[in-house]
């Protein structure tokens, strides 16, 4: 075998477990998702199966708690709900309500559920129903509250919690609010007052005025003096009494496990952090492989990720399997000539994928492009500690031609030798060996032979080739 086929040899072989190292992490991403795919579907299965224990049409009456912030899924769980009260045809949903609030969007989508469910809806406000909680209590058929409870302070924030003054996001939401009042005639002005600082309401019942740069929030008394209430209920059994469904059988609902895990893991915060992490981990693996742990991180977060939106509901299965199919392309780009085809369908794989298993696309492309900035800045860092093992280095020859396999480099100094004389070891044939200043060194003459023993003269002296030419020993 040749110098050079060792060489080649050497990189193929490099090449061959760069290309091993390179598919663990798309075997264990198909594993993982395949996990991930098995359990979001048969929590929802589970869920989907799960009914009353046998109730007679009419006869029972559903809890369901909203005691959480309003996120994407609350909507899933109380979209679950009340699927199984309707098909129970139960006689009456009870939301019992106590949160701070939460999104805007997520509060939407569950006002126009409460709307369009075929069971009559009763909303027990036992804390507060502020912000978008107070909308879930609007929506409802029938409104009680506990004493001490409030209802109101719908007023717009951001992240912050500062107020949100942008015209037309005040405008909408103060509209949502007041069509929710006039659902079941109550007082428009009043939920509106509710949403905007800026509206000057006159509170009769009350005897007094909302000021421009207030906004209104009722407690249970003032609820019941506006029409905003049926009346006070010490707690939910006592709400169900006074609407005459004293005798009936309560089922409480409750979010299963999947559902408390899937409401913590499509939070927008959590679901970017689960974001960064995967992409960071896959990216940092396949740069700089042979790790194992950022890959294994990096695909545990991405499983998190469609876990939490499956079983919320929003992802399907075409979700997962774009999505493996663009972390597939991804690795083959690295050693398939594509002209950067591969790469591009990779990505946007990847991309439609995180996208389409999300609640809102909008938000998910915003999350998605904070979640990759913030990745790539992690995978500079990582990439520069850890350079000396990156994935470009497996492409570079790393073999030297050194002295001790019988290389001899250039630039040693032994232009220095022109000039000087020395004697031949060898027969130049024209090439040979001369001591040259004491020191063994492979000359050559123009073309004539050279005996041994003759002495020589260094006439220059060209990389690793020193030419000599014979002298007599008078000179």
């Amino acid at each position: 075998m040749t110098r050079a086929d060792e060489k080649w040899s050497v990189a193929g072989g490099r090449l061959l477990a760069l290309g091993r190292l390179a598919r663990r992490p798309l075997l264990a991403a198909t594993i993982l998702l395949t996990l991930v795919l098995s359990l979001g579907a048969a929590a929802t299965a589970a869920a989907a199966e799960k009914t009353p224990s046998a109730p007679t049409e009419g006869a029972s009456v559903y809890v369901i708690p909203v005691n959480m912030t309003v996120e994407r899924g609350l909507a899933s769980f109380l979209d679950r709900a009340l699927n199984e009260a309707e098909q129970a045809e139960a006689a009456l949903a009870v939301l019992e309500i106590d949160t701070p609030g939460g999104s805007l969007a997520s509060a939407e989508k569950i006002g126009e559920r409460i709307r369009s469910s075929k069971v009559p809806t009763l909303a027990f406000v036992k804390g507060k129903a502020a912000s978008a909680g107070a909308y879930i209590a609007l929506n409802a058929d029938r409104l009680y509250m506990s004493p001490g409870s409030t209802i109101g302070a719908a007023m717009v924030v951001d992240g912050a919690g500062e107020a949100v003054e942008s015209p037309k996001i005040v405008s909408f939401w103060s509209h949502q609010m007041r069509a929710a009042a006039e659902l079941n005639g109550r007082d428009p002005d009043i939920a509106e007052g509710m949403a905007n600082p800026n509206l000057v309401v006159e509170l009769k019942a009350l005897n007094k005025t909302k000021s421009k740069g207030e906004i209104i929030s009722l407690s249970a008394d003032e609820a019941l003096k506006t029409g905003y209430a049926e009346g006070k209920a010490a707690n939910a059994a006592e709400a169900i009494a006074a609407e005459g469904l004293d005798g009936r059988m309560v089922i409480q609902e409750n979010p299963t496990l999947a559902e408390r895990v899937s409401q913590t893991l499509t939070s927008p915060a959590v679901a970017t952090l689960l974001l960064i992490v995967g992409i960071a981990g896959v990216l940092i693996e396949l740069i700089v492989p042979g790790f194992g742990l950022p890959g294994i991180i990096g695909l545990l977060s991405f499983g998190l990720y469609f876990f939490g939106q499956q079983v919320a509901g929003f992802a399907g299965r075409e979700s997962i399997v774009l999505f493996v199919a663009g972390i597939a392309f991804i690795v083959l780009e690295m050693f398939v000539p594509s002209f950067g085809i591969l790469g591009l369908l990779g990505g946007a794989g990847i991309v439609s994928g995180v996208v389409t298993a999300a609640y809102d696309t909008g938000n998910a492309f915003e999350s998605l492009g904070y979640a990759l900035l913030i990745a790539l800045v992690l995978v500079v860092v990582v990439a520069y500690v850890f350079r000396r093992k990156g994935v470009w280095n497996r492409f570079i020859l790393h073999e030297r031609l050194t002295a001790e396999q019988g290389y001899v480099p250039s630039g040693d100094g032994r232009e220095l030798l022109v000039g000087s004389a020395g004697r031949t070891l060898s027969p130049l044939r024209p090439a040979g060996v001369a001591d040259i200043g004491g020191k063994r060194v492979d000359v050559i003459t123009s073309g004539e032979f050279v005996d041994a023993g003759v002495r020589v003269e260094v006439v220059s002296a060209d990389g690793t080739r020193i030419l000599v030419r014979a002298v007599r020993e008078a000179e």
